[in-house]
């Protein structure tokens, strides 16, 4: 046995290590389900970070509106530059701490309620994102699933039109059929190509937009059809929903009435404060022990006290009242047009959704119709047409019949699978609508 120098055995192992580290980073094409999908979309989303910084500036807007009762405490220091000479009016101060905190505020009250609801808001603004991302990326992942499915049957049907230009051809050639039947098959295959091309457009279209929500690389995402879960067949017979985006509209409007309800209090409600300070003196760099009696300035100074502020005319805070007020006149009536345009959503979606069922319908019975008849002309191809010769006999199919037939059953089930993605699409934005979207994202988890 052989055995190779060191320097080719390394060589080996390189090679081997490089190999599978170009197999690791070469993009994968295994499918992928639509809850991991969604889960990206939603991690990657731009609204949701968004709508993530909203949540933590609320949460830290509560916190602010609550620590103003806890005690703050600072320290400052300083020496003079130069020597002071004469009394300067201030007390020459080593170090100083201050403590102040507010004690009871009617309108700092308020503005906590206020930060609490703008908290709430901000919780469901956050819901709200990732319910329509969710949405977003389910309803480009279905449709990306039904063109994919819809471009396997036309690469059927383009070899079922070749097939025909091809018998078509023989038969112009023999003189069996005219020239004209020859272009009409031609013309049927053109169709056939053009509308592949179409639907690879719409199928690189929609992998550019999935790449785009979840951030994997373009083309990586092929659709794994039993991962989707059936979307109930809801109406909008329900009682009136309240989403989402609506009740954060609603609680934002609460937030600012209480805002304004605040700056009201500030015109006519007293605020209550405590301080205490404390300053340590020197002598050294002054001569100020010579202006005072004793003879010496106390080095440790002590003093604390609650302060009370009494509002008699301020102009300002009238102004700013009524700025205020009318911000929460315009967030409250938002949120009252946010509803009303929910609710036309939902009828114009519960109408369109009635429409396409019975277009679904149709177009499925007219697949079950083509699908038959495929069946009846292959049959007959294969064992004649079954009536007796005579002048009333029905002509044998020809073989042209057969591709016709198949053509047109893969155009059928494509137009099926049309309809039926465009009522998926309807009732899942109606489920959005209703505010169930949530109920069908936990079905969606669990698969």
């Amino acid at each position: 046995m052989t055995t190779l120098p060191p320097i080719f055995t390394s060589l080996a192992r390189r090679s081997m290590l490089l190999a599978f580290a170009l197999l690791a980073c070469a993009p994968t094409f295994a499918q992928v389900s639509l809850t991991t999908v969604v889960e990206l979309a939603q991690k990657n989303s731009a609204s949701v970070q968004l709508a993530q910084a909203d949540l933590q500036r609320a949460t830290a807007s509560l916190a602010e509106s609550k620590d103003v009762f806890y005690p703050s405490l600072t320290f400052g220091s300083g020496l003079p530059a130069f020597p002071e000479v004469g009394f300067t009016g201030a007390l020459p101060t080593i170090w100083d701490a201050t403590l102040r905190s507010l004690v009871f505020s009617m309108p700092q009250l308020e503005y906590i309620k206020a930060a609490h609801k703008g908290l709430e808001a901000a919780q469901m603004s956050l819901k709200n994102a990732d319910g329509k991302v969710a949405l977003d990326a389910s309803l480009a992942y279905i449709e990306l699933d039904t063109v994919d499915r819809e471009i396997s049957a036309a690469h059927q049907q383009q070899t079922y039109a070749a097939r025909l230009v091809e018998i078509e051809q023989q038969r112009a050639d023999a003189g069996v059929d005219p020239y004209s039947a020859l272009l009409q098959a031609k013309l049927t295959a053109a169709q056939i190509r053009l509308a592949q091309l179409h639907l690879e457009t719409r199928a690189a279209t929609l992998s550019e937009q999935l790449a785009t929500l979840t951030g994997l690389p373009v083309g990586s995402i092929t659709p794994d059809h039993a991962s989707i879960p059936a979307i109930p067949q809801l109406t909008g017979d329900l009682p009136t929903p309240v989403t989402d985006d609506v009740t954060a509209a609603e609680l934002l409007a609460q937030s600012k009435q209480r805002v304004a309800k605040g700056d009201q209090d500030q015109v006519w409600f007293p605020q209550f404060a405590f301080g205490a300070i404390y300053n340590r003196n020197t002598t050294l760099l002054n001569n100020v022990n010579k202006y005072y009696a004793t003879g010496y300035l106390p080095a440790n100074n002590f003093s604390s006290g609650f302060s009370i502020t009494l509002p008699l005319f301020n102009v300002g805070v009238r102004a700013a009242a009524r700025v205020s007020a009318a911000e929460a006149l315009r967030a409250t009536v938002e949120a009252q047009a946010a509803q009303q345009q929910n609710n036309i959503r939902i009828a114009n979606l519960t109408h369109t959704i009635r429409e396409l069922d019975a277009e679904a319908d149709v177009a499925s019975l007219k697949q079950q119709i083509a699908d038959q008849q495929l069946k009846t002309v292959l049959t007959q191809m294969e064992l004649g047409n079954g009536s007796a010769s005579g002048p009333n006999a029905q002509p044998q199919l020809s073989p042209e019949a057969e591709q016709q037939a198949r053509i047109d059953e893969r155009q059928k089930y494509q137009d099926s699978l049309e309809t039926s993605l465009d009522l998926a699409k309807a009732r899942l934005d109606l489920l959005h609508a209703l505010g169930h979207m949530q109920d069908w994202l936990n079905e969606l988890h669990t698969r």
